[in-house]
C-alpha cells in the first residue's frame, strides 16, 4: 500500500485529498494544529474508520510552523516505512489591506505558515525520498502565486515564493527520482476567507457571491489524477479555476 503524508487536513483542501487518497486505497499520514478536528469523536480519523475506505487515515497534531516538531513527526512517520507522496498543503492568508497598513503578526504567520512550514516538512520527507530514490511532491500554490492583486501583497508574495520554490524542488530532487509538482486553485469555498477575515462570515460569503466556486473536493479530485499518472508523467503545474473567474480579480 502507497503512503501519503498531508498537512494541514484539519479541513478544506487536506482533508478533502486526505480522504479522497484513502478511499482510493492509499496509507494516508494526516498532520494539522487542530487535533480534536484530527483525532476526536467526530474527527477525520473517526469517519474514516466508519467508511469502509480502501485505505486508512492516522494523524497527528503537528504545527509545520515549528521545525524541530516537524523533523521529528517526520522521523516518527518515516519510522514505519517510506513515503511515496507528500501534499505540501498547510496554508492561510490574514487581511486585506493595503501593504503600508498591514498588520506584522498576520504577515509573519503567513511566512512561517506558507513558506517556511512548507520547506520545513520538504527538507524532512525530501531527504528520505532522495535516498530511497522514488517519491512525489505537490505542493498548494495558488492563482495569488502568477497573478498579484489589490491588497493581497504578502499573501501573494508566499504564493509566488512556493511556485519558485516548485521549480527549484524539481531540479534538485527531480534527478533523484522525485517528481515534484503543484496545483495552483482560484476560488475555493473553504474555510480559506473565514479565517482570512478572522472569522467575519459575511465578509467571508460576500468573496463567493454570485459565482459558483470550486469545492474542496474538486482539487483533491485533481491531485488524485495527478499523483496516480503513470510513473513517466509528472503534471508539474496545474491553475484551476471556477468557471466564473478569469483571472485573479476578473469573474465573468
Amino acid at each position: 500500500m502507497k503512503r501519503a503524508l498531508v498537512t494541514g487536513a484539519t479541513s478544506g483542501i487536506g482533508w478533502a485529498t486526505a480522504w479522497a487518497l484513502a478511499e482510493a486505497g492509499w496509507e494516508v499520514m494526516a498532520w494539522g494544529r487542530r487535533e480534536e478536528r484530527l483525532t476526536g469523536p467526530e474527527g477525520l480519523v473517526a469517519q474514516a474508520r466508519g467508511a469502509g475506505l480502501r485505505g486508512s487515515i492516522e494523524a497527528r497534531s503537528v504545527d509545520v510552523r515549528d521545525g524541530a516538531a516537524v523533523a521529528a513527526a517526520a522521523q516518527e512517520v518515516l519510522k514505519q516505512g517510506p513515503v511515496d507522496f507528500l501534499f505540501n498543503n498547510a496554508g492561510l492568508a490574514l487581511g486585506r489591506e493595503p501593504l503600508h497598513e498591514g498588520n506584522l503578526e498576520q504577515w509573519e504567520a503567513m511566512i512561517d505558515t506558507n513558506l517556511k512550514g512548507l520547506l520545513y516538512v520538504s527538507k524532512a520527507i525530501g531527504m528520505a525520498m532522495v535516498q530511497q530514490q522514488h517519491g512525489h511532491i505537490i505542493n498548494v500554490a495558488s492563482i495569488a502565486g502568477k497573478e498579484v492583486y489589490p491588497n493581497g501583497n504578502v499573501y501573494c508574495a508566499t504564493k509566488t515564493a512556493v511556485d519558485a520554490l516548485t521549480r527549484a524542488m524539481r531540479l534538485d530532487l527531480g534527478k533523484h527520482g522525485v517528481k515534484v509538482g503543484q496545483i495552483a486553485p482560484g476560488m475555493v469555498e473553504t474555510e480559506f476567507s473565514l479565517v482570512r477575515f478572522s472569522g467575519d462570515e459575511e465578509k467571508a460569503k460576500e468573496v463567493y457571491k454570485n459565482l459558483k466556486p470550486l469545492s474542496a473536493k474538486d482539487i483533491a479530485n485533481t491531485v488524485l489524477w495527478m499523483v496516480e499518472a503513470p510513473e513517466h508523467v509528472n503534471v508539474a503545474d496545474v491553475l484551476i479555476l471556477p468557471t466564473s473567474q478569469l483571472n485573479a480579480v476578473s469573474l465573468r
